[in-house]
């Protein structure tokens, strides 16, 4: 192996690089298209907002059971194999559509969105912290939070494919609302299947495959982890963030909708697509911010905006409503990967499987999503459920405000 490969600064360290951006981009398409099967769902079964946001919580179960063994799993055989398996499993996951949409099964197509998201835990638990390894704990929140812009570029392919090619004009056929995720979710498991095939033909540096030696070396890693206050403040942070980012995406095809009744649902999922362009465009504004402001400060003054934003979609609601929630995108940006970075900062050996439990976080979505469908329905305007995403953003803050605390605190 040569000395370019150890260091990750040849051609082998590009490629291993470029494909592990790519799996932000796969991973993204995944998850937001989600928040265009939710309304698909809807009327393909007439689903109320507590039953649609089932698919959302199917999908992060699978994260969160996954996470773990996905970690165990890394720390023996390393990043690539592990990345490897998650895409063969998203890749299953994603063949399983097709037999769904034949028996027209919901609960076949929940468990087909748990495979993906099971595949989808390998991942992230993977790929986040090795690219946080690429280069100096100083930059690692700027340096991730650029490998992440890549993400709402698979989001907003993503939700430009649901609705284009899923979402179906009032009146369409059952059979032909069933029919419609068969070629979509076809091609993204050649894709995905595709792109694991390129991963096991790559040489990784050394990054990627230093692991064995970090299980032996760390003994009882999650039990020490539950005595590191600031990590844990950090899982609780990812856990209400993710809840609040998956919720109004989820729903705001439905808020939308709802507030401007001649838009449409296939209308409205445009709305989403820009929201998320929004979001690219905040990943690499705030890249750039953080080279002059502390990415946790960063994140308190977004944290703040964003929660500003739901309150405002609660009480005005309308045109304004829908806008105050498109515009919230752009502040939600850094907040993922800059929690990630936090919560890890001083890890040290207990960084691997301290990243498992971050992943695990990622539950948020499933249950903050669906008790933002139960408010909806129990008030009968999802204009409430807005108020749980609000809450969520103030956790953030929180967790961002205690961070600067503590470093004020050692500098004193």
């Amino acid at each position: 192996m040569t000395s370019a490969t150890t260091k990750g600064t040849g051609q082998p360290g590009r490629a291993a690089m470029a494909l592990t951006v790519g799996l932000f981009f796969l991973w993204g398409m995944a998850n937001n298209l989600n928040d265009v099967l939710i309304a698909h769902f809807r009327q393909l079964f007439r689903l109320g907002d507590l039953q649609s946001g089932l698919v959302q919580s199917a999908f992060y179960l699978g994260y969160f059971c996954f996470a773990i063994p996905a970690a165990k799993l890394m720390q023996r055989l390393g990043y690539r194999t592990a990345v490897v398996i998650g895409l063969v499993l998203y890749g299953i996951g994603a063949l399983l559509f097709w037999p769904a949409s034949l028996m027209l099964d919901y609960g076949f197509f929940l468990a087909a969105l748990f495979v993906i998201a099971s595949g989808l835990a390998f991942l992230e638990t993977a790929a986040n912290p090795m690219v946080a390894a690429l280069g100096t704990p100083e930059t690692a929140e700027r340096r991730l939070n650029l490998a992440q812009a890549f993400n709402p570029l698979g989001s907003i392919t993503g939700v430009a494919v649901g609705a284009t090619f899923i979402l179906s004009d009032p009146g369409t056929s059952v059979a032909a609302q069933a029919a419609s995720v068969r070629m979509p979710y076809l091609v993204i498991a050649l894709v995905v299947l595709g792109w694991a095939g390129l991963i096991l033909a790559t040489r990784f540096p050394a990054v990627a495959l230093r692991d064995a030696e970090v299980q032996e070396a760390v003994p009882g890693a999650f039990r020490a982890l539950l005595g590191r206050r600031r990590y844990l403040a950090g899982v609780v942070a990812q856990f209400f963030y993710v809840g609040a980012q998956v919720g109004v995406w989820s729903f705001l095809i439905r808020y939308a909708a709802a507030a401007l009744p001649m838009l449409g649902t296939r209308h409205a999922a445009w709305l989403l697509t820009g929201s998320l362009g929004l979001f690219m465009a905040g990943r690499f504004a705030g890249s750039a911010l953080m080279t002059r402001i502390p990415g946790a400060r960063l994140m308190l003054a977004f944290a703040l905006i964003d929660a500003a934003l739901c309150l405002l979609a609660v009480a005005v609601g309308g045109a304004i409503g829908v806008g105050a929630l498109v515009l919230s995108s752009a502040f939600m940006s850094i907040m993922y990967p800059t929690i990630f970075v936090l919560a890890l900062r001083g890890l040290g050996p207990l960084t691997k499987p301290g990243s498992s439990l971050i992943v695990m976080a990622i539950i948020g979505g499933a249950v903050l999503t669906a008790l933002m469908g139960l408010l909806s329905d129990w008030a009968g305007t999802i204009r409430a459920a807005m108020l749980v995403p609000a809450i969520c953003f103030l956790v953030v803050a929180m967790f961002a405000w205690m961070h600067l605390r503590d470093r004020q605190e050692v500098a004193a």
